[in-house]
C-alpha cells in the first residue's frame, strides 16, 4: 500500500496525535470509496475500507514494538508498559478521529444520505437490547449488567480477533467508533431541531458527558486489542517455556486483567450517567421527540 510508505516508521508512535488526522482521514476515504462502490448499503463496508487502511500503519507500530522487546535485556513490567503506552496512545486518537468523523458528517449530511452511509450504525439506535435501552432513555435497574455484559462480548471479540489475526481487533475498534460517533451525532442533531439550538454545541455538551464512560470502555477494548497482539505476536517469538517467555505471557495477562477492570468501570459510569444526568436525559428525550 502507498499510504503506508508515506510516514517515517515511528512517526504515529512518536508522535500520537497525529494518528488522529490520520483517523480522520482514512475513515473518510472508506466512507466514500464505500459510498460509490457500494451504492445501496455502504455502512459497513466503510468500516472494513478504513479498518484495511488502518492495518499497514498498526502493523508497522506492532512490529517497532517487537524489535523494542528483543532489544532489551531484561524485560519488566515497566518497560512492558513503556512500550506499550504508546501504542494506547495511538488507539486513542484513531477512535477519536473516526468518532469526530461520523459525528461530523451525520450533523452536517442530509437525513436521506445518513441513513443510507450509516444505515447499520443507526439501526443501533433503534434496536433492541442494550444499545436500544440506553440510547431511548430506559433507565432501569439491570441496566448495568445489560451494559456490561454487551461490553465484555466486545471486549472478549477485540482480544480474540487480535490473538488470532495480530491486528484484526481494528475492525471492531472502527466499528464502535462509528455507532458512537453516528448515535452521538445524530442525537444531537435531532436535539437541536427539536429546541432550536445549535447542533454542534449540543454535540459538544453530550460529549463532555458522555466522554468519561466511553473513553473508559474504550480502553478496555484497545488493552484487549493489544494484549491479544502482542501474545499472538511476541511470545511466539520467544523460547518456550523460558523466563521471558513467561514474563512477556504474564504481562500481557496482565494487561487483559487491567481491560476488565476499565470494563466495569466503564459499564458503572455509564449506568449512572444514564440514569441520574437530567441533562442527558433531556437531550435523548428531545431527540426523540423531533424524530417521532
Amino acid at each position: 500500500m502507498v499510504l503506508e510508505h508515506i510516514f517515517p516508521e515511528d512517526w504515529l508512535e512518536s508522535k500520537g496525535r497525529y494518528a488522529f488526522l490520520l483517523g480522520v482521514l482514512y475513515s473518510i476515504i472508506g466512507i466514500v470509496i464505500a459510498w460509490r462502490l457500494f451504492p445501496g448499503d455502504p455502512a459497513l463496508v466503510a468500516v472494513a475500507f478504513t479498518s484495511l487502511l488502518l492495518l499497514p500503519e498498526l502493523y508497522k507500530i506492532f512490529a517497532v514494538e517487537e524489535r523494542l522487546e528483543k532489544a532489551e535485556q531484561k524485560v519488566s513490567m515497566k518497560s512492558l508498559w513503556k512500550d506499550d503506552i504508546s501504542v494506547v496512545k495511538v488507539y486513542v486518537f484513531l477512535f477519536l478521529g473516526i468518532l469526530l468523523t461520523y459525528s461530523v458528517g451525520t450533523i452536517l449530511l442530509p437525513d436521506f444520505q445518513t441513513n443510507t452511509l450509516f444505515r447499520e450504525q443507526l439501526e443501533i439506535r433503534f434496536g433492541q437490547g442494550f444499545s436500544g435501552n440506553a440510547i431511548l432513555g430506559v433507565f432501569d435497574g439491570n441496566l448495568f449488567i445489560d451494559l456490561l455484559s454487551n461490553n465484555f462480548l466486545v471486549m472478549l471479540a477485540c482480544f480474540i480477533l487480535a490473538l488470532l489475526t495480530g491486528d484484526g481487533a481494528i475492525f471492531l475498534i472502527t466499528w464502535n467508533a462509528s455507532v458512537w460517533g453516528t448515535i452521538f451525532g445524530l442525537t444531537a442533531k435531532s436535539a437541536a431541531i427539536f429546541s432550536g439550538g445549535n447542533p454542534f454545541l449540543v454535540f459538544l455538551m453530550v460529549m463532555l458527558i458522555v466522554f468519561p464512560h466511553m473513553i473508559t470502555e474504550a480502553l478496555a477494548y484497545f488493552l484487549a486489542a493489544i494484549s491479544g497482539s502482542v501474545i499472538s505476536k511476541d511470545v511466539l517469538l520467544e523460547k518456550f517455556a523460558s523466563d521471558r517467555f513467561f514474563e512477556v505471557f504474564g504481562f500481557n495477562l496482565y494487561l487483559l486483567l487491567f481491560a476488565l477492570v476499565f470494563l466495569l468501570l466503564g459499564a458503572a459510569i455509564e449506568a449512572w450517567v444514564l440514569g441520574n444526568v437530567q441533562t442527558y436525559q433531556e437531550i435523548i428525550r428531545m431527540s426523540m421527540q423531533a424524530i417521532r
